[in-house]
């Protein structure tokens, strides 16, 4: 047991996902993005202040898209996919030049091949034995999901036991308005989905929503004390 962290393994988080999320602790989902209009929403967003852009595979041509992102993006963005559900997966992901994995659910296999990979790993965890089963495996962040179901006041008794230096983030239903009570409540960041990002929407939307989440964190900022940068 790490007697500082209270965790049952040492948490040593990829030091790329590390950078990425001090710079900008949302991670935008782009679900049904094409190959074709990834890279030009992707700039949007790097932008706005995103440095963390997923994929998910049920998207047309996920892997392409991928790709497209990080043969566009500067080098401190970092690219992957979501609603990751096998290990085989993992291997399709980097070889498309990804280097985050996340996923619905909180199998530890995926968990294990994505470190084996040399990956960053940000699971979806529902209970506080997923997440402990998570962080044994390498996770570097947990999703909370779905955060609609997980409100402030989980949020607020996980944080109790797991430390602060081990990301939580909700996703599902985050709006540039109503952040505030889950980051008092001890969360670290947020996973953005279709408030951020439509299937079919223009770049020009992208933008202003991206920019619109910026801001609202920002406001956050400036009106919650002791809520991280």
């Amino acid at each position: 047991m790490d007697a500082e962290l209270n965790l049952p393994t040492p948490y040593t988080p990829h030091a790329g996902f590390v950078a990425a999320f001090v710079a900008c602790r949302m991670i935008a989902i782009m679900r049904g993005i094409t190959p074709a209009d990834a890279a030009d929403h992707g700039r949007a967003l790097y932008e706005a202040g995103f440095r963390i852009v997923e994929v998910p595979l049920n998207s047309p041509d996920p892997l392409d898209s991928i790709a497209a992102l990080r043969a566009a993006m500067p080098a401190d963005m970092m690219i992957g996919a979501g609603t990751v559900l096998t290990p085989e997966r993992v291997r399709d992901v980097k070889n498309a030049g990804g280097e985050l994995i996340v996923m619905p659910h909180a199998d530890t296999d995926v968990v294990t091949a994505a470190k084996r990979k040399g990956l960053a790993c940000v699971p979806g965890v529902a209970t506080p034995t997923e997440a402990f089963a998570a962080l044994k495996h390498g996770a570097d962040a947990l999703k909370m999901f779905p955060a609609e179901q997980l409100g402030p006041a989980v949020t607020k008794a996980w944080r109790a036991v797991i430390p602060s230096v081990v990301p939580l983030l909700p996703v599902g239903g985050v709006k540039p308005d109503n952040m505030g009570p889950q980051l008092a409540a001890g969360a670290s960041g947020f996973g953005l989905g279709s408030a951020l990002y439509k299937p079919g929407q223009d770049v020009a939307a992208t933008r202003a929503n991206a920019l619109a989440f910026i801001a609202g964190w920002r406001a956050v900022l400036g009106a919650e004390k002791g809520v991280p940068a």
